[in-house]
């Protein structure tokens, strides 16, 4: 079925999602299935629910390279290896998926363990926007490991060496990048001094060398014309004049240098400029959208660590129906406090968590620390809350 799919799919210039599920998914078969994806190029979607595999490949789904956006994995029976490897996936010291918005890891048996793992992921990665782990067994432990990376957090040793390897690599690529000094310009200014000597001499004002050689022609010409004078009528004097006035043209042409009529084409120095502008805004265009490693971040010393400002880029975390208790809302109300105090964002960068579902875990339901949590939440939440929430919406929370 996969190689009638194999030939199939590549034709369907539109397709976008593709949902697989409870299709009896395995380990090999995900192999074929991973060589199909390049083939659709539009391809943004892909849900295999239903589909446990024992050895765990899921991951492989969102590597470095993969082009997916949206990715649903519910119900396939994954534990705290199978996070490990997604986390691992998500992000390294050295490589980052930039593509995945989205991914859904509900009814899965993924507990402290692996909600630490996926919390180790989100430390560098950013790029994920929405992370769904309800109905799993994720107690306080594992809550705080993921409130840890919304708040400023303190980078490991290993992190702190690959920041200052990556510092000194942007210092050397800022210093290529660096124009060159006033002294550095000095050797090329008698061109640019002449090309503008070269511009006054075509001013009317300044043009004395000039007229002077167009005049010389214009004498022997009126030599000839006197020499023809008894032999020639009116007819043959017009002709001699147009033809006078044609070789003063073509030796005006010949009195101006090579040097001079490059310096005269405004266009063409225009176009060179327009040129070079393009070139620089295509410079900073690349610039803009390359993903900025998290490394590189305005990072905060103190207590003789570095402090990253934590991941803002991750809006939505759904932890419905697990096991955390009031020392895990705790937590998350730090950080939640923590982003609120740093504002939105005032759409110039991340705004931090937008939505934030707690309901249903083993805590009371007049836990003063959840209604303050909903209490700052709530004003950040942009979308209205009038069609009736369930337990994978992102609006329910108790």
């Amino acid at each position: 079925m996969l190689g009638v799919l194999a030939k199939c799919l590549p034709a369907l210039t539109h397709l976008q999602a593709i949902h697989l599920w409870k299709v009896g998914l395995t380990d090999l078969s995900l192999l074929s299935l991973l060589s199909i994806l390049p083939t659709c190029p539009n391809l943004k979607v892909l849900s295999l629910e239903g589909n446990p595999l024992p050895e765990r490949s899921f991951h492989k789904l969102i590597g470095e390279e993969s082009t997916l956006a949206h990715v649903s994995l519910r119900n396939n029976d994954m534990d705290d290896e199978a996070a490990a490897l997604l986390g691992q996936a998500l992000s390294s010291l050295r490589s980052s998926n930039k593509t995945l918005a989205s991914i859904n890891l509900s009814y899965n048996r993924i507990t402290d363990a692996g909600a630490a793992s996926l919390a180790n992921g989100l430390r560098l990665n950013r790029s994920l926007l929405s992370l769904s782990l309800s109905h799993n067994r994720i107690g306080d432990e594992g809550a705080v490991k993921l409130a840890e990376i919304l708040a400023p957090f303190p980078l490991t040793h290993t992190e702190v060496v690959e920041r200052r390897r990556l510092l000194l690599e942007k210092e050397g690529q800022e210093r290529c990048r660096m124009p060159p000094r006033h002294s550095d310009v000095k050797p090329d200014r008698p061109s640019s001094h002449l090309s503008s000597t070269m511009l006054d001499k075509l001013q009317p004002a300044k043009a004395g060398k000039v007229t002077a050689r167009k005049k010389e022609p214009a004498k022997k010409e009126d030599k000839d014309k006197d020499k023809d004078k008894g032999s020639g009528g009116a007819a043959a004097q017009a002709g001699g004049g147009a033809q006078a006035k044609k070789d003063e043209v073509k030796q005006a042409k010949k009195a101006i240098p090579a040097p001079e009529q490059k310096a005269t084409r405004g266009k063409g120095t225009k176009s060179g400029n327009k040129d070079k502008r393009s070139q620089l805004l295509e410079v900073e265009v690349t610039e803009a959208t390359e993903m900025v490693n998290p490394l590189l971040e305005q990072a905060e010393h103190r207590d003789g660590k570095v402090f990253l400002p934590g991941n803002r880029v991750l809006i939505y975390l759904n932890l419905i129906r697990n096991q955390i208790t009031e020392r895990g809302l705790k937590a998350f109300l730090t950080a939640v406090e923590q982003q609120a105090s740093k504002g939105p964002g005032a759409g110039k960068g991340p705004a931090g968590l937008l939505r934030l579902s707690l309901g249903k875990n083993q805590f009371p339901p007049e836990s003063k620390t959840f209604a303050r949590i909903q209490e700052l939440m709530v004003p950040r939440d942009p979308l209205p809350r009038t069609a009736k929430p369930t337990e994978e919406d992102p609006v329910s929370t108790a």
